[in-house]
Parts: structure tokens; sequence; C-alpha cells
């Protein structure tokens, strides 16, 4: 926000960013130089042989995938071993978080080719978005255009993964509640075990910008990383944006020191690798790529 507003500028080049409802496929857009893009996406790109993408080490979305796990507010199911054998909606097969989120459950132990998977969006008539990803489903997925809120109201999910709540989440009558009691102790003790908080989108250059301008990677990073500061800086001198900010903003530099998002290669390499590990342990890259070839030159 800092970049778009122009309060920190780039130094010897110009930027211009345009503001997209659904993360754009940046090779499509022939009248752009880069943009957002799905951490998977990306990856999967560079297991393929695929190099259009320069990808940079500045993940501008992260976040702990405990709290995306939904059960109806009657549900008896309050941890992800339970999940054993569900039927569960999910909204979006490839997608970074998604992803994240099935290795939680792997790691509790949960077979996911036991699960009955259901792709779709989370309200019905919502468009725009790739669910299905550049490698078939495997046997236990299927595609539907219902809305996956109203399937896990009705009961025909056992639970739902939504990065996004229902917005009746908010309300005191909503019909649904977190899988885990306490998913802010879960995503700690998370945090606690890997040393990083998962990453989900980066930023991306085309290789024919960078080709034309070599500087461009190195500028647009240092470009992010002091937006990044500031807005870090403005956070903690505007803390009443919400009720409760100030207690965790302190509460999240003692846990995570002075940067919960740090950008670079190397602080990120831990969680770059066990990312691409899933990706094909899950089946959904046909080959494991190792960590050093996602941002290789």
């Amino acid at each position: 926000m800092p970049i778009v507003t122009g309060v920190v500028r780039p130094e010897g080049f110009q930027l211009e960013i345009d503001s997209r409802a659904v993360t754009p496929d940046v090779l499509k857009e022939p009248g752009v130089d880069g943009g957002e893009t799905s951490f998977s996406r990306y990856v999967l790109g560079r297991a393929a042989g695929d190099d259009r993408l320069v990808g940079l080490p500045v993940f501008v979305m992260r976040g702990f995938r405990h709290r995306c796990v939904l059960v109806r507010r009657d549900s008896e199911l309050s941890s992800l071993e339970e999940l054993k054998g569900a039927r569960i909606g999910l909204t979006g097969w490839p997608d970074s978080g998604n992803t994240w989120t099935r290795a939680l459950l792997r790691d509790a132990g949960v077979d996911i080719t036991g699960i009955t998977w259901t792709v779709g969006p989370l309200v019905a008539g919502e468009t725009g978005k790739d669910r299905v990803g550049p490698v078939p489903f495997p046997d236990n997925v299927s595609l539907t255009d219902d809305g996956l809120a109203e399937g896990l109201a009705d009961g025909r999910y056992d639970a739902i993964m939504t990065p996004f709540m229902p917005e009746e989440f908010f309300t005191p009558d909503s019909r649904f509640r977190h899988l885990l009691p306490d998913h802010r102790a879960a995503e700690l003790d998370y945090y606690r075990q890997t040393g990083f908080v998962p990453g989900i989108h980066l930023v991306t250059l085309k290789r024919e910008s960078v080709e034309r301008h070599p500087w461009l990677p190195q500028a647009v990073t240092e470009l992010f990383d002091r937006s990044k500061r500031h807005w870090l800086a403005r956070r903690r001198l505007l803390t009443d944006t919400t009720p409760w900010l100030l207690d965790d903003l302190t509460a999240t530099a003692r846990t995570f020191g002075q940067d919960w998002m740090p950008y670079g290669t190397e602080p990120n390499a831990p969680m770059v690798a066990a990312f691409c590990e899933e990706l094909h342990a899950q089946g959904i890259s046909n080959r494991r790529i190792a960590a050093e070839e996602v941002f290789a030159a």
C-alpha cells in the first residue's frame, strides 16, 4: 500500500500498480512486466521447465492454515486427526494455501487419498478462478459449481477448507466454526516446530523484462522491502485501526522477532523446501523440485 499511495517510491525506475480482484495470470497479460503470483503455480511451472517467470523471494501473502478448516457449529469434530475418511470441500486443488492445509492433515497422520474431496467456490456463482490447475485431479477429487458453505451447512461435507471466511462467520448466529477450538495455539506450535509462516503468493517478473533490465529484480525486491518496513512502522504508530492491534503487534514482535514475513532467498529456504516437498508428496508436481531451483537466476 505505501507503494500504491506513492509514500514509498521506486529509485531509478517508474512503477505502475494495477489492483485486481483475482490474482492475475502474468504470462497471459502482454501489458504487464510482472505481478502477484500463486506460489504453487509458480513452482509447478519451474518444475515443468517453464522459466518464463522470474520469481522474487518477496512473499506478499503469508498465513497459517489451521484457521482455514471450518465445520458446522454443532459438529463433534475438533481435531485434524478426526478428518480421516471425511468429506471435505475446498476452494481449489493446487492452490498454495490448500496445499499447506493438506500438509497439516498429513502431519496429523491423515491419509489424504482416503478423503472424498470436492473442489468448488465458497459461494455459488464465484467465477474467474482456476480451481483445477495443470495436473488432472486424483480419483478421489471431484469438481462442483455449488457453494461449499451451503454444502457444509446442509451436511454434504464434514468440513471445508477456505482462506476466506463466509460472510455469516462474523455474526453471532453463524452456522460455522473453526475445526480447532484454539487455532492460534496450534499455529504458534507449528511456528515453533518449523520456524516459518507459510508463503502463499509472491512477486514475479517476466523473464523478457528481466533480460531487458537485469537490475530490475534487485530493485523491485528492495522497493517492496522498504514498503514493508514503512507499513509496519505506520501500523505500530496508528494502533487504533482495530481495538486490540497494539497488543497483537507486541505479541507478534515478541514471538517472531522484528520481521515475521522476511523477504530474501536465505530466510525463506526452509519454507520453500517444505512446500516443494509437499507439492510432490501430494501428487500435484510430477517431480521433486529442489528449493534451489525455485529462485534460480
